[in-house]
C-alpha cells in the first residue's frame, strides 16, 4: 500500500489550487509531516477520556472537512500532546495517514502544562445558547443540505439539538378573548346564596359554610 500523501488540484480552471491529501482526506492545516498512524504514540498518562460518541462525530467531521487541525507531538518525549481524539478518531476512519505537527518543549513540565491546557481552555469556554440556537436553526434551514451534509457536523446529534431547540422556542402569543356580555336576566340577585353540595357559598363575602 502506498503511504504517501497525495495531491489534487482543486478550483476552477483559471483558480487552480493543490490540496495535500493523508488517505484521501484532504488537509486544510498548517502541518510538519503526514506520518502512518501506526508511529504515533499516545501519552499513556492523558487525562482526558474521549467517548465512543464523540469520536464518532469527529470522525465523521475529518472525513466530511478534512483534516482543520494536525496532531500535535512533542520532539522532547516522542509522545502525542494534542490530538488524542483526532487519532482515535483516524484509527476509526481505517486511515493511513494523518498530519502532524512537531512542537519543541524544554522541560516535561512544559510538555504536561501544555498537555493539561488543551483540554482544560476548551472547558472553561461559555456557550451563547440563544446565538448557538439561531446559528443552528440557520444550518438547519439547508445549508448543510447543499453540501450534502446534516447538523452532526457542528457536534450535535439530533436529540442534542432538539433539546437545546426546546429551551428557545419563541412563546406562543398570548390570544385575546373579549369577554361576553352579562346577561339580560341574570341568574343570580343580591343576597342569593347557593347551595354547593354540603356546602353554601355566600355572593357577598365568598366564605365557604359546611351545612
Amino acid at each position: 500500500m502506498d503511504q504517501t500523501p497525495d495531491h489534487v488540484m482543486s478550483g476552477s480552471s483559471d483558480t487552480l489550487t493543490e490540496i495535500v491529501c493523508a488517505s484521501g482526506i484532504p488537509v486544510h492545516c498548517a502541518h510538519d509531516e503526514i506520518v502512518e498512524v501506526e508511529t504515533l504514540v499516545p501519552n499513556p498518562r492523558n487525562p482526558n477520556r474521549h467517548s465512543n460518541e464523540q469520536i464518532r462525530l469527529l470522525s465523521k467531521i475529518i472525513k466530511h472537512q478534512g483534516w482543520r487541525a494536525p496532531i500535535t507531538v512533542s520532539n522532547r518525549s516522542g509522545f502525542i500532546v494534542r490530538g488524542h481524539g483526532r487519532l482515535a478518531a483516524a484509527k476509526l476512519l481505517r486511515v493511513d495517514l494523518v498530519p502532524i505537527d512537531r512542537q519543541d518543549y524544554a522541560t516535561e513540565a512544559e510538555e504536561w502544562a501544555d498537555l493539561i491546557a488543551d483540554n482544560r481552555l476548551s472547558e472553561l469556554s461559555e456557550m451563547d445558547d440563544p446565538s448557538l440556537a439561531e446559528l443552528l436553526r440557520e444550518l438547519d434551514s439547508g445549508m448543510l443540505e447543499v453540501v450534502g451534509a446534516d447538523l452532526e457536523l457542528t457536534g450535535y446529534t439530533d436529540a442534542a439539538m432538539a433539546e437545546l431547540m426546546s429551551q428557545f422556542e419563541p412563546e406562543e402569543a398570548l390570544q385575546e378573548v373579549e369577554a361576553p356580555e352579562p346577561p339580560a336576566q341574570p341568574v343570580t340577585r343580591p343576597g342569593d346564596l347557593w347551595l354547593l353540595g354540603r356546602v353554601v357559598h355566600c355572593p357577598r363575602c365568598g366564605r365557604l359554610t359546611d351545612v
